[in-house]
């Protein structure tokens, strides 16, 4: 059974721990068994004590996982999936994470399979959008990817703004990212039942291929090779796929090699490695609006049985 894993992105001081404490909650409400993986930018942990002793916490300081210490989070996973008994994988990054490197570090080919990535849950503190101007473009940049690539929006500490500035807000946000759904809170306050059943919809979707696009944003699809590949045919189905895929990674089992192949693919750009062990034919796909079911059924007119 597959751990499913959301991603608790968002600005310095916006709300996410306010908002990992309720998702907690709200997991054992529903018979869930959470685990978490808080990631800090220090070398002191500031946030721990929001998560009860029950609850298994793994902790990444020193650097953000979507660069420096992306080994780390590597062995941190493995450890967590040998050790631990646990059916939600929740993880709190720095403020200062892109939110597609940080997909992208979660899924390694290693265990890849074992995860289902359910959404990205980005909390906006509605001052610091107000004062955005004093930011530089690089964290306005930042703020912006993290609105775009989520599928809920939590538009927290409403309080704080007029009624005119709240509805300039709301649209702001909807502009940027008009499959999200945008709640304005206080305290980031969201109806956790809305979040828990993106699962439902997600699957719901995958066989309404129209509507795909209009509810998801940022998706990872994994597929497991059984058989052997054509090296000419896989680099085909490469080519042949959209620019709304940003990241590709796995080990290929290409025909005429004794282990399989590591393929990195980063926005356009592939990267074949020869392998030296026998490493599970895990392959990654990372985009926005991917049909899942049709990227799986490429895959396999190409995954040929010995």
């Amino acid at each position: 059974m597959k751990k499913d894993v959301y991603i608790l992105s968002g600005f310095l001081g916006s709300g996410k721990t306010t908002l990992l404490k309720q998702l907690l909650k709200s997991l054992k409400d529903h018979d869930k068994k959470p685990a978490v993986l808080m990631n800090e930018l220090g070398s002191v942990s500031i946030d721990s004590d929001a998560v009860d002793d029950d609850t298994a916490l793994r902790e990444l300081l020193d650097g953000c996982i979507c660069c420096t210490i992306s080994e780390k989070l590597e062995s941190q996973l493995q450890e967590l999936l040998l050790n631990e008994d646990f059916d939600v994988l929740v993880i709190e990054t720095t403020g200062a994470a892109h939110p597609v490197e940080v997909v992208d570090s979660i899924l390694s080919p290693l265990f890849a399979d074992q995860f289902e990535f359910r959404g990205i849950l980005t909390v906006v503190d509605g001052l610091q959008w107000r004062n955005r101007g004093d930011f530089s473009p690089a964290v306005l940049h930042l703020m912006r990817e993290q609105i775009r690539h989520a599928q809920f929006i939590i538009a927290n500490k409403m309080d704080l703004l007029t009624e005119m500035e709240q509805g300039t807000f709301s649209y702001e946000l909807q502009q940027m990212n008009q499959n999200a759904k945008v709640y304005l809170t206080n305290y980031s306050q969201v109806s956790m039942k809305d979040i828990l059943s993106l699962k439902a919809q997600q699957e719901t979707l995958t066989h309404d291929r129209a509507s795909i696009g209009e509810h998801l944003t940022l998706q990872a699809v994994v597929y497991t090779f059984s058989g052997k590949v054509n090296g000419e045919a896989f680099e085909e189905w490469v080519k042949s796929q959209p620019g709304s895929i940003y990241r590709m990674k796995g080990y290929v089992p290409l025909q005429g090699r004794n282990y399989p192949t590591l393929f990195q693919y980063s926005y356009g750009m592939p990267l074949f490695m020869p392998g030296d062990m026998k490493y599970p034919t895990n392959f990654v796909i990372i985009g926005e609006n991917l049909h899942k079911e049709e990227i799986v059924h490429s895959l396999q007119k190409i995954d040929l049985t010995d």
